[in-house]
C-alpha cells in the first residue's frame, strides 16, 4: 500500500486539487487501485451545484490521471528525474455511467496498455460501490520540464 504521504510527494497537484487519497494495489508497470473519498466539504460543491452536489466529470478524469502519475512514478523509477512531467495528451472513449455524490468513494483503477520512452497508454475504470461510474482511455506524454519552456 502507499500512503497518503507518499502520494502528495509523487503527484505534483497539491490541495485543494489532490483526487487520491491511497492506493491499494499495485503492480509495477501494469496496473494500480486507488481510492478517493468524495467529501460533501470540498471547495467544488459549492458551485457545482449549490442545491444538488454532483462531482464533475472532470475531476473524474483528473482522478485517473492522478492514479496513472502515481503508477509511472513508482514505475519508470530509472527513466525518471525529479525535472520529468506527466502530461495527459488526450482522452478517449470518455463515457459517464452514473453520478458521483458526496458520501460516494471511488475506486480507481488503471492499466498499463502500452508504455514507451515519450508517452504511454492506459485504460481507466472508475467505480463506486462495485458498479463502473466512469471509463476512458488516457494518453500522456512523458517529458523534461527543461524541453517544454
Amino acid at each position: 500500500m502507499i500512503t497518503f504521504e507518499e502520494i502528495r510527494s509523487l503527484l505534483p497537484q497539491k490541495y485543494p486539487f489532490l483526487f487520491i487519497d491511497k492506493v491499494i494495489e499495485f503492480e509495477e508497470g501494469k496496473r494500480i487501485l486507488c481510492v478517493k473519498n468524495v467529501s460533501g466539504n470540498e471547495p467544488v460543491f459549492v458551485g457545482h451545484f449549490p442545491d444538488f452536489a454532483i462531482m464533475p466529470g472532470v475531476l473524474i478524469i483528473e482522478s485517473m490521471a492522478q492514479a496513472s502519475i502515481i503508477l509511472f512514478r513508482k514505475s519508470l523509477v530509472t527513466q525518471q528525474s525529479k525535472e520529468t512531467v506527466f502530461l495527459l495528451a488526450s482522452i478517449g472513449n470518455a463515457r459517464f455511467t452514473k453520478p458521483v455524490f458526496p458520501g460516494d468513494q471511488l475506486n480507481i483503477e488503471v492499466i498499463v496498455e502500452k508504455i514507451v520512452s515519450k508517452g504511454a497508454i492506459v485504460q481507466a475504470t472508475v467505480k463506486v460501490e462495485e458498479k463502473a461510474v466512469a471509463k476512458a482511455t488516457l494518453t500522456f506524454g512523458i517529458a523534461e520540464k527543461s524541453a517544454l519552456v
